[in-house]
This record gives C-alpha cells, structure tokens and sequence, in this order.
C-alpha cells in the first residue's frame, strides 16, 4: 500500500518520508470536497440520490484506518471513530474548516480498499458553514480510456491521467482486490495519494479511489502489487498505478448514510 505515507500509526517504507511532490495539474477539477488526514487523503462523497440533510460521508482507503490496515478477509461496520479531517479550499492552498467523524461506517481491504467515514455534519451544515459541497459518487462502472484526475488533500496536488483498462485482481501481499483500474503508464502518483478521490475530468464525479503501485518490480509483494487474469497467469507491471472502483458503494447505503450490506444490489464483502 504504497499510497499511505510515513509517520502514521502504519509506517510501510521508510523511502515515503523523503518524497516530494512532483508538479501536476488538471483542466477543470479543483480541490472543492478534498480532505487531508494525517497521512493519506479522502473526499466528502455523496450519492446522487442521498439527501442533503444526511450526515456527510467520507472516503478513503481501508488502509488508511487510523488504527491499522484490516486483515485479508476483515470487514469493519460501525466503528467509533473521532477522526478530523481538514476541508480544503477550491485551490487547495488553505484548509476552510474541520470535519470530524463519528464512526467508520465501513472498511476493508477485502476484493477492494476503502473507509466510509460517517461526520457528525450533515451534507447541508458542510455547505453552509464552509460553502464546500459533496462530490458526487457515481454508480456505474467507469469506462477504459476515461481522463481522471486523482485529487491529493495530503500533497495538496491533482494529478492527471486516463484509465488504462480493469484488472480481473489485484494481488499485493495477503490482499487480493478485484476489478481494480489501472491507470494509464506515466501517472505519477506518490506516497500520501492514498485515498484520494479518482474524479471523471469529464464529469467531476467520483468513479473511484486511488490506493496503490508497483514500485520495485517484484511480484505480489507489499508496494509490489501484481495483476492475476482470469485463468491464473500473472502480470508484473513496474511503475504501473492502481486505484479500486467505487461504483457498488451506494447500492449498500440507505439515505441516511447506514450501511446495509443486505441491500439489494449491494455486493461489498460482509463480515
């Protein structure tokens, strides 16, 4: 998990530290629903269908949990949680305010690699008082070949490319993560991206969360994640950058931001 950076409860490589941001820029997405934690990034997200008044929602990576990366298989609902989260400006060059969690709605890292925060602001209240409004989370499978910026709260950068294609799973150590989508070569996102939103440029809509690389070229290995087809061949892919979809979350909310993993369509692993 590459994309968390050093210095949090979970330090994966000491090489994170010593990283700096390399310029990057995006056309038209801003930084408007961004969020920094304190070693990764997120976004407030909303269904399209979510009402307002609903208490405000947060995504990130499972392994950004502020108390450790949940074991292969591991799935977490309904976790007390009082993590802050810094709102950024359009620009991204300033914090416009701080959101704190209630719970972790939902995490793991189980055949994808995402955290649900649950904040004790509704969507509305976030609007009022900091005029930053939800970006909207899609429910439908993104598409090969689609401009996506990855939104970095953390490194306070947008970083562009396209989607290269889907991948049948992901492995990375112990975690296997299905249908992950692989970026385009040359996407040069680093250690604190993690959890950043992956935003259509065509749509400013939310289609998936950036999670990983292969840093080294090893095969399956932490940092070193590999691509497994169908008929069990592997694919190592150096410098190839991964991010996981997002688009079967909503199914698996009800309008007030619960998870219910008995919903119908939801398809999330259950615990």
């Amino acid at each position: 998990m590459i994309r968390r950076l050093v210095g949090a409860a979970i330090a994966v490589t000491a090489t994170f530290a010593l990283v700096t941001a390399p310029e990057a820029s995006a056309a038209t997405t801003t930084f408007t629903g961004a969020v920094a934690l304190s070693n990764c990034s997120g976004s407030v997200v909303k269904p399209a269908a979510t009402p307002m008044d609903a208490p405000a929602m947060v995504l990130s990576n499972g392994h950004c949990l502020e108390d450790g990366m949940p074991d292969p298989g591991q799935v977490i609902v309904g976790q007390s949680s009082n993590r802050s989260f810094d709102l950024l400006s359009p620009d991204g060059q300033s914090s416009v305010g701080t959101v704190t969690a209630t719970k972790v709605v939902y995490a793991t890292m189980t055949d994808t690699d995402i955290s649900l925060y649950q904040l004790s602001d509704t969507y509305a209240d976030i609007e009022q008082k900091y005029n930053v409004p939800p970006l909207e989370l899609v429910n439908t499978h993104p598409q090969a070949g689609t401009p996506i910026d990855v939104v970095s709260g953390y490194w306070k950068q947008i970083y562009s490319c396209s989607i290269d294609g889907f991948v049948h799973e992901l492995h990375e150590n112990n975690w296997v993560w299905k249908d992950s989508i692989r970026y385009v070569p040359g996407c040069a996102t680093i250690g604190g991206t993690s959890g950043s939103p992956v935003v259509d440029r065509n749509t400013g809509k939310v289609i998936g969360v950036n999670n990983t690389s292969n840093d080294d070229g090893q095969r399956c290995t932490l940092n070193n994640p590999c691509e497994v087809d169908e008929a069990g061949n592997v694919t190592v892919r150096p410098n190839y950058k991964y991010g996981e979809e997002t688009y079967g979350i909503p199914a698996c909310l009800t309008p007030a931001n619960e998870i219910d993993l008995n919903q119908q369509g939801c398809t999330l692993p259950k615990p």
